[in-house]
């Protein structure tokens, strides 16, 4: 199975927030947030505490999405633009996978991925928990993405 494709900026973006977001430290992260806002906000309105614990909760909050919403994907995007700028051409074979472009190509046995998974517009590879790269779903029919998901869930999870 071969696919062809470019990336567009904002599919992207997008992806890599989904990155970010099934991270589990991150999700960790959000609860603990999340559950600190909650007290403080029924310990603010029950006149237990002042409002600042809640303002900070509130506050930590925003920054938060903020950091994983746009600060993050933005400055890896910027970082390699020049990745996504490129056109790429991807082969799932028996033996593993091969992405190739102008420049040259590479090859990984299906043993050098530890996971995947799918998102809206893309097919995250991983090779460990932070190197990674997307297949863009855009130009791929139903029974080809279908192929690729039995092909993924057989040279990935048959480690």
């Amino acid at each position: 199975m071969q696919h062809a494709f470019t990336y567009e900026k904002k599919k992207v973006i997008q992806g890599l927030r989904y990155h970010f977001v099934q991270r589990p430290e991150v999700k960790v992260l959000v609860v603990l947030v999340n559950v600190f806002a909650i007290v403080a906000a029924i310990l603010f309105y029950s006149k237990k505490i002042r409002p600042e614990p809640f303002l900070l909760g509130s506050f930590i909050w925003v920054i938060m999405m903020a950091s994983f919403w746009y600060i993050l994907p933005n400055s890896i995007y910027k970082q390699a633009k020049d990745t996504f700028l490129d056109r790429f051409t991807i082969a799932f074979k028996d033996n593993g996978v091969t992405l190739e472009n102008e420049k040259g190509y590479k090859h990984w046995n299906w043993n050098e991925f530890s996971h995947y998974f799918e998102s809206p517009h893309f097919f995250h590879l991983y090779f460990n928990a932070k190197s990674f790269f997307m297949v863009p779903k855009e130009g791929m029919g139903d029974e080809f993405r279908h192929e690729l998901r039995g092909a993924l869930k057989k040279g990935i999870a048959s480690k």
